[in-house]
């Protein structure tokens, strides 16, 4: 017998229960993820994260005998986020869940769909921050000196190591490095374009060890495995096609496995050692924050809190009287 998932929950693969959702209440989450996608141009991942959950709000809405949106007042969010609370979900994931489904109650009204928004009213504890993993200086350069062992110079090596160098040069996410072009390069300058959350474009300056890996992939290794497939990207998988952010995130655990004792972390681990890095060193906080395409400067004051967490835990170990 096939598993049923409990309200609220989703299926085993991760995706949220959508086969019983009647038509109403499908269609308005349907069209609000063509909002999400057409008007706010959020990334794939983002967009993923709210039909998720908005797919688990009206599953549970389905279950009070909810048929059409104007049914889903404020009781049903209170009932939701309450079953999600009892069955073990951390604070922030029911902050994350409660804002997506503010979001679609507040587009519902917006839209005329729902007479009022009773998203408003909804309420959730904040949940705790948690600092994220940031690998040191001596980690980091370790890491990338091991990525292509010598006598490995194939040009899936080659790639690998541009990956790795640039995601920390650059401090950009595996969403925005497989979106790049070969024309969003300007070695000369050494810069490269991105395209950001909701659309953004930045320029990120990279140093010369990123540049040399970058020359070494694109006049070396890239025209080895370019098909038809390749168009203008400019990391390539091993078919030609675009390279994927799933094998991007490979690229960066198994770099990572090949150094003993540093943790496992992914390629968003770069991105925080970049700007922790970039502080340690001197750079101002807002422009880490362009460097990082943070919309608001309270998201790159948690960096902030990474340094001084650092130097507090330096200076346990080593001040005499600490």
């Amino acid at each position: 017998m096939a598993h049923r998932p409990a309200p609220g929950e989703g299926t085993p693969d991760g995706d949220p229960p959508d086969a019983d959702l009647p038509p109403g209440l499908r269609e308005a989450r349907d069209e609000f993820v063509r909002h999400l996608r057409l008007e706010r141009a959020l990334s794939p991942h983002s967009i993923r994260a709210y039909h998720g959950d908005v797919t688990s709000l009206l599953d549970h809405a389905r279950r009070m005998g909810v048929r059409e949106l104007p049914g889903v007042d404020l009781a049903v969010l209170r009932s939701w986020l309450a079953l999600l609370q009892t069955s073990g979900r951390a604070r922030a994931t029911l902050a994350r869940r409660a804002a997506a489904a503010r979001a679609f109650t507040a587009w519902g009204a917006r839209r005329g769909v729902l007479p009022a928004d009773p998203g408003v009213r909804l309420t959730v504890a904040a949940g705790r921050r948690r600092l994220p993993a940031v690998l040191d200086q001596h980690q980091v350069s370790t890491v990338l000196a091991t990525a292509e062992p010598a006598g490995e110079s194939t040009p899936i090596g080659v790639r690998d190591r541009a990956v790795l160098e640039l995601l920390y040069a650059g401090g950009i996410r595996v969403g925005e490095l497989c979106a790049l072009d070969v024309g969003d390069v300007d070695d000369r300058r050494r810069v490269v374009r991105v395209l950001g959350k909701g659309g953004k474009q930045r320029t990120v300056p990279y140093g010369l060890p990123a540049a040399h890996a970058l020359r070494r992939w694109l006049h070396d290794a890239r025209p080895g495995l370019v098909t038809a497939r390749s168009g203008d990207a400019l990391f390539l998988g091993a078919r030609g096609g675009r390279l994927d952010p799933r094998v991007a995130r490979a690229i960066v655990h198994r770099a990572v496995a090949l150094v003993p004792g540093v943790p496992d972390v992914g390629p968003h681990a770069l991105r925080h050692a970049a700007a922790t890095h970039l502080l340690e060193g001197g750079a101002d906080l807002r422009s880490v924050q362009e460097f990082l395409g943070h919309a608001t400067l309270a998201t790159t004051q948690l960096y902030t809190h990474v340094s001084v967490e650092r130097l507090r835990d330096t200076y346990v170990r080593a001040h005499p009287r600490a």
